[in-house]
């Protein structure tokens, strides 16, 4: 036992001191109007947590959390899923509920799949759970994975916790006020608004489904490119959800024990830690009267009634002087951004600038601006992400990162945002154009010639460019016409054929390689002789003709029949008879 205890000691030494390292950073300088991640990290060279991480930017606000360590004894080997544990016996604590435990599988291996350089245990998210709901409240969940009654953090309202101001007029918590840190995975409204995710595909992003709450962790733990099979990256995304050396350490010490053994036990089973960080161990919290689900408003969710007010809690926020540069405020302004527009892949050739301004038109320094792409789009910001976080210079300026072009064409927005504070915001539209080709050549010159009936032994390959440069990706359509002069489809002569083997002579959705050329499918001849024409266009007006021959077949050559030659028996000559 004792040397269980010192091997313990010396891995809680080792995390202690990785911990520190990571928290260290926190102590580094920020250069104002630096790029920074949502929990205000530096996009610098160094990448390292900086001084002015706030509640408001980490997924918790950073509210209180159960402290509870687990236990000493290794729960390797894991009873198997089929086993009972009994109440109170060793290897308890490594249980986690059937469905808590199959969101958090089903999340990393989603995030994984998706975002594999990420490297993301299940076994973080279990961590995670554990200290912000003890697992749901030990598995208080639905068949669909939303908890039976809501899980509320205490509303952040300066007393005792962090002061975040009112972000969704209580769509989430219930509270028009303060925030509160909501669900099984403990989100603050103002970053489930961007953070949010399906995680059961049920067409809604519920704070309070472990489903939906347990895929939006996984990828707020794996933004930025970060790997979690670092240790600094690790700790990073850790402190990004709650900022404590003490939060890290003991998720650390679940991550640790859930590695080394876990296993299934029935919903609503699961034991729930008795102390949290905003009380002393050991001492009782007083009990929580219990609330109601809130629903969210009709505009947030179609259908559903407007939220109505909480007797006992305050309904307007409370005034007093603005403590900080974010609560002053007012507004965002546009500040110069040029025409937003870029082709298919390509990054955008201007960036985003908004100004943070008070009432009177005061530009407002130190001030993190959140910039959230919108629309059906697969742009991104530098880095991948739909979501981006700058504090404003001393001009009150925030500039984003570039832009870069998916390949769905067509507009979409960027939203901005104060992040803590709900002001009037503005709205950019972006415009991704379809690539384009200037020039279309054949590749090879040798002549297509088919007989009548037969099929062509070259199939027709072209190059696009533009600008004299290889152009991929561009849309194409390949058509049989009638003329140089008739563009319209020919109905006769060479043809392709579609999967069911059927004759088309167009052929549309094609697009160039990434090297620009394009190989056409095989073409085919009917039995009308002549010379036909191939014409190929491209997004942006390149076009290439090219010319078949369809040569009659050959008649077969007549045989003349050959009368077969009789022969005339010959008579043999008799012998002279011998002399008598």
């Amino acid at each position: 036992m004792a040397a269980q205890i010192g091997r313990r000691l010396r891995k809680g030494a080792a995390t202690t001191a990785v911990a520190a390292v990571a928290v260290a950073a926190l102590s580094a300088s920020q250069a104002p109007g630096a790029t920074v991640d949502d929990e205000g990290r530096s996009t610098t060279a160094d990448s390292q947590p900086t001084p002015d991480v706030g509640a408001d930017d980490s997924a918790t606000g950073n509210s209180p959390y159960y402290t509870d360590l687990p236990p000493l004894n290794s729960p390797n080997p894991a009873p198997t899923t089929s086993s009972t544990v009994a109440p109170g016996a060793g290897g308890t604590e490594s249980g986690i509920p059937a469905t808590v435990l199959d969101a958090y599988k089903r999340a990393a291996s989603r995030l994984n799949a998706s975002k594999p350089g990420c490297n993301l245990p299940w076994e973080l998210l279990a961590a995670i759970g554990k200290v912000e709901s003890g697992q749901a409240r030990g598995g208080r969940v639905d068949a669909n994975g939303t908890t039976i009654t809501p899980i509320l953090g205490p509303q952040l309202d300066g007393n005792g916790f962090a002061l975040i101001r009112d972000t969704d007029n209580g769509a989430f918590d219930g509270n028009s006020a303060y925030d509160q840190a909501v669900g099984p995975m403990q989100f603050i409204p103002s970053t489930w608004a961007w953070a949010g995710k399906d995680g059961n595909d049920d067409g809604l992003e519920d704070p309070n489904n472990i489903y939906d709450a347990a895929l939006a962790s996984a990828h707020y733990l794996c933004r930025f490119g970060w790997d979690l099979s670092s240790q600094d990256d690790l700790d990073r995304a850790i402190l990004s959800y709650n900022n404590s050396t003490d939060y890290l350490n003991t998720v650390l010490s679940w991550l640790e024990y859930y590695r080394e053994g876990a296993h299934e036990i029935p919903d609503g089973t699961g034991s729930l830690p008795g102390n949290r960080s905003d009380t002393p161990r050991g001492e009782q919290r007083p009990p929580r009267k219990p609330s109601t689900p809130s629903p969210r408003p009709s505009e947030t969710k179609p259908g559903r009634e407007p939220q109505l007010p909480i007797p006992g809690r305050p309904t307007t926020p409370p005034t007093g002087t603005p403590s900080t540069p974010t609560d002053t405020v007012h507004h965002l302004e546009d500040a110069g951004t040029a025409e937003l527009t870029a082709t298919a892949g390509d990054a955008f050739a201007e960036t985003i600038s908004t100004r943070a301004e008070t009432r009177t038109g005061k530009a407002v320094g130190k001030v993190r601006i959140r910039f959230t792409i919108t629309g059906d789009t697969d742009a991104t910001f530098t880095g991948g992400e739909n979501v981006a976080t700058v504090l404003t210079d001393a001009s009150g300026v925030a500039v984003t990162p570039a832009l870069r072009a998916g390949e769905k064409t067509g507009t979409f927005t960027v939203h901005t945002a104060v992040v803590g504070r709900s002001v009037t915001g503005v709205d950019y539209t972006a415009t991704v154009t379809a690539r384009t080709a200037d020039a279309l050549a054949r590749v090879g010159d040798g002549a297509l010639v088919c007989p009548a009936g037969g099929e062509f032994a070259e199939q027709v390959q072209v190059q696009a460019t533009r600008q004299g440069a290889a152009a991929g990706g561009v849309a194409a359509t390949a058509t049989l016409i009638v003329s140089a002069d008739d563009p319209s489809q020919n109905d006769k002569g060479p043809y392709f054929k579609d999967a069911a083997g059927n004759a088309v002579r167009t052929l549309g959705g094609l697009r160039t390689d990434a090297n620009g050329r394009l190989l056409l499918p095989k073409l085919y001849a009917d039995d009308t002789a002549g010379t036909y024409l191939l014409r190929v266009t491209t997004d942006g007006g390149a076009t290439l003709t090219v010319e078949l021959t369809v040569e009659t077949a050959a008649s077969p050559t007549p045989t003349t029949p050959t009368t077969p030659v009789t022969e005339t028996p010959t008579t043999p000559t008799p012998s002279a008879s011998p002399s008598a």
